[in-house]
Parts: C-alpha cells; structure tokens; sequence
C-alpha cells in the first residue's frame, strides 16, 4: 500500500469515524427534544429511555443486527442468520468497488450502529408518557436486534430492493419511516393519554414542560444531520468525493431551513399564531425530507423539497390528531409522512430512481416493520402489559418507573 493510498485510507476512516460521532451526538439532541415536549412529571423516564435505548441498540447491533444486514445472505429476501452471537468484528479495511481499500471495517460497524440507535429513538417519543419503560425496552432489543436490520439488508445490504433499484441515499426510508412505522404500531395499541381527547372528539393541548430544552435538541439534531447525510458519502479523499460532501452538507443546512420557515408559515396561516413546536418539526422534516436524497438536487430545488416537508408535517400533526393517534413529539407526522415525502421526491433530481421503484421500497418497508412490531408489541402488551397504570399516569412515571423526579424541587405534577 503506497503512501498516498495509505493517506486516503486513514482521512477517509477518521471521517467516517467524526461522521458517526455527530450522528451518536443525535441521541443527545433526541433525548433533549422529547425532554422538552413531555411533562415535567415524565422528563426522568423519557431520559431514561433514551440513554437506555442507546446501549441497547449498540449491544444488539453488535451480537447480531450488522451480521443480518450485512452478512452473507440466503438471497436476495432472506438475509444471513447464520452468524451472529460472537461474530468477528475484528477486520480491519472494506474493499471499494474497484478493489482499493478506502476505510476501516469498524468504522463503518461504528457508523452504522449509531443509525439503528437513530431509529429507535423516534419510537421513544411517540409512546411517551404512558408506556411502560421495561415493555419499551424489550421492543427495543428486538427492534434493534431484528427487525431493522432484515429491512435494511434490503436497501443498503444488496437485497431485493436495492436490486429494483430504490434509492435511498441515507435513510428516508431505511432509519425514518422504520422507526415511524414501529412507534405507529405501538401508539395504536398503546392508546392516547389520559384527557388528550375529549368525549366528543375535541383535541385537548398538553405542552410540554420546557420549550428551550425542545429547542435546543432540535439544534443538535440539525447539527448531527451533517453527519447523517454527509458520512453517507462514504469518502472524502479526492476532489470529487470532497465537493459531493459539501453538496451534502449545503443540502441538508437549506432542507432544514425551508422547513422551518414554511412549518412557521403554515401554522401562522392555520392557527394565527406562531408555534414554536411547529416550527422545530418544520426544520426536522426538512431534514428527513432531504436524507433520501441530499446529494443530487440544486441547493434551491432542497431548500424547495425541506419546505414541503415543512409544510406537510403541520398538516400531519392536525390530522393524526383528529384521528385519536396521540404522538407527544410529532416523530410518526416528522420521521413517516414526511419520510415517504422525501422518498418519493427523490426523482425530481436523481434519474437513477424510478417512482415504481420508490413506491415499493415504501411500502415494503413500512408492512415489514409495522406489522413486526405489531405483533411484537401484542405479544409485549398480552405477557407483561405495555401501558402504566391510570394512577402511575396521573402521578407521573418519573415516580412510577424510575422513583425520582427531574425537577424535584421546583416544579409540581400536574
């Protein structure tokens, strides 16, 4: 190996390396979100769920996730379960297309476990406040440890769906609608919290205890974004590779930006009001919106792809809403509606996509992972019970779960 190659391999390691760092760093921003938006009586337990959810999703990946959705497969559905307690993590270089050696095997392990983390994060949100941490996190191994790792060998690990060619450039699809379709399939079995709706069908608001703690979180899921979208490129070492990952970066900073600005917009026009809350998932579904595809479209056509998102995510919200789908933090309108958005806009920019392709990568991961969970939260909700009692949730599960509160001495339950 030459000194130049030897170069290219160490940049290319260490940026995927920093990439995954800023994607590991979105769990602070998801923690921090879903703190802000919650009650002050659930902030400990959402905490809870969050660092919890983390350590599951890393031990999962590692004994078996990356060897289903990466290792050999039986075909192009079946992934390989044939290796997975005490696989070898220990190779050290991934060979590119063209036989050179660009980056660390374990790199891209590190870089991808923080992906699954991703996913299950949006789960944790929309169940809060009246579901059962241990019931949560069994879901979690199971989701963490099988079902993303079987619909994501069938994008990113050579199966059937990269074979008809679905584009999904950093998990529109694969990471977003994944997690939004488990959390729908939980909220619907879950139920609404207590007084979310009343007997004739009327939306009662319930804000969250800590807006600059919600506002806050959504600064570090944008800034976590550049590693997101960016490390999906794979490669900095050459001039070509480098001016894709500032196409990336510029991207996915406008998408974000369109979307707060037409989810500011929208909920001006709709409610009369300026809602922050509307506006933070606007500038989080610009971002979903654009992970399907930062890489092709002109900075003005992603800025245009992030306020759509923007705007469709209000709509969501509203709608789920008058359905009695009770979602604390907005992740399934953020991560699925909008999610499906970015998939299908995918070929406004890159020829390579097709909307036949888009649409069946769609709807084949959403009934695989919905219908997974489905049965797994059933199974959860039969043996052991998925939702607090009504006097846990009327207290708080801060005290019914974790014993403690996050603010013990200068906030009431109510």
């Amino acid at each position: 190996m030459d000194r130049v190659v030897e170069l290219a391999y160490a940049l290319d390691t260490f940026y995927f390396l920093v990439s995954g760092a800023l994607v590991m760093w979105m769990a602070a921003g998801f923690a921090m979100l879903e703190a802000g938006l919650v009650r002050a009586k659930n902030t400990a337990e959402i905490l809870t769920k969050n660092v919890a959810l983390y350590a599951i999703a890393c031990v999962m990946y590692l004994l078996c996730g990356y060897q289903i959705m990466y290792g050999e497969a039986v075909n192009a559905f079946i992934p390989g379960f044939g290796s997975l307690i005490g696989a070898d993590h220990t190779a050290q270089s991934v060979l590119a297309s063209d036989g050179g050696i660009y980056y660390s095997t374990l790199s891209d392990f590190f870089f991808q476990v923080v992906f699954v983390a991703t996913a299950m994060s949006i789960v944790s949100g929309a169940v809060a406040e009246r579901m059962r941490l241990w019931a949560f996190l069994a879901f979690a191994v199971i989701m963490t440890g099988f079902i993303y790792p079987v619909q994501g060998y069938w994008k990113w690990g050579g199966g059937f769906l990269d074979q008809l060619g679905f584009q999904d450039f950093a998990g529109s699809g694969v990471v977003h609608m994944a997690g939004a379709a488990a959390a729908l399939a939980g909220v619907l079995l879950l139920g609404a919290r207590k007084g979310k709706y009343g007997p004739k069908g009327e939306v009662r608001a319930i804000p969250g205890a800590n807006l600059p703690l919600a506002t806050l979180g959504t600064f570090i899921l944008w800034l976590g974004w550049f590693g997101f979208n960016g490390g999906s490129e794979l490669k900095v070492s050459n001039v070509a590779e480098a001016n894709a990952v500032a196409q990336v970066f510029v991207n996915t900073n406008m998408a974000a930006a369109g979307g707060v600005i037409a989810a500011l917009a929208t909920a001006r026009l709709a409610f009369g009001k300026a809602d922050l809350t509307m506006a933070l998932n606007g500038a989080l579904a610009g971002l979903v919106a654009i992970t399907a595809e930062p890489l092709t479209p002109a900075p003005l056509l992603a800025t245009i792809i992030g306020a759509i998102g923007g705007v469709l995510v209000v709509f969501s919200i509203v709608a789920l809403d008058k359905l009695k789908i009770d979602d604390p933090v907005g992740a399934i309108s953020v991560h699925g509606v909008v999610g499906i958005w970015g998939l299908l806009a995918v070929p406004l920019s890159n020829d390579a996509a097709g909307f036949g392709g888009q649409l069946a990568g769609i709807a084949t991961i959403f009934v695989w992972v919905f219908a997974a969970s489905l049965i797994v939260w059933a199974v959860l909700k039969a043996a052991v019970g998925i939702r607090v009692s009504e006097d846990e949730e009327s207290e708080g599960t801060d005290i019914g779960e974790c014993g403690l509160e996050a603010y013990p001495e200068f906030t009431k339950l109510t």
